[in-house]
């Protein structure tokens, strides 16, 4: 198939390096795809009052963040179609579910998308500091080559 994955976490970098991205399909003819993660088990924070029933409370304070979550990463990619549009590019947006890292890697290979980008952070430095770099595991995973975009 013979495209781009693009990371998008609402992060500046991440749309540098979707910018980065269109730059150089559009001298290679490459698709870009911009996918969105959605991490559930970052959500299970949220919940800061004690109610009755702890276990059905938690359910619907996870289903409403994921649901939080889901709009907010449909805005993200909205945004990074709009950014694409006034490159002068077309792109395919996804939105996936689970560990950023995996997901990403996972998403690319059975794809077999060429190339994954990345920004160099990611929006939460608070989940950087507890998992490390996102951008650097990715890389270290991925079985394509990964541009980090500073």
């Amino acid at each position: 198939m013979g495209g781009y994955v693009v990371a998008i976490d609402g992060s500046q970098e991440s749309i540098d390096a979707l910018r980065y991205a269109i730059g150089l399909a559009q001298d290679t003819g490459a698709t870009i795809t911009a996918i969105h993660i959605v991490v559930p088990s970052q959500q299970f924070t949220a919940g800061d009052t004690a109610p009755t029933s702890f276990a059905e409370a938690e359910r619907d304070v996870l289903l409403s963040n994921i649901e939080d979550a889901e709009t907010r990463g449909q805005e993200l990619l909205d945004e990074a179609s709009a950014v694409a549009e006034s490159e002068g590019a077309e792109i395919e947006t996804g939105l996936l579910y689970g560990e950023p890292v995996e997901r990403i890697t996972e998403y690319a290979e059975e794809n077999d998308f060429e190339a994954i980008f990345v920004g160099h952070r990611g929006t939460s430095e608070r989940y950087e500091g507890l998992f490390g770099s996102t951008a650097k595991n990715v890389a270290g995973r991925a079985t394509v080559p990964v541009t980090i975009v500073r």
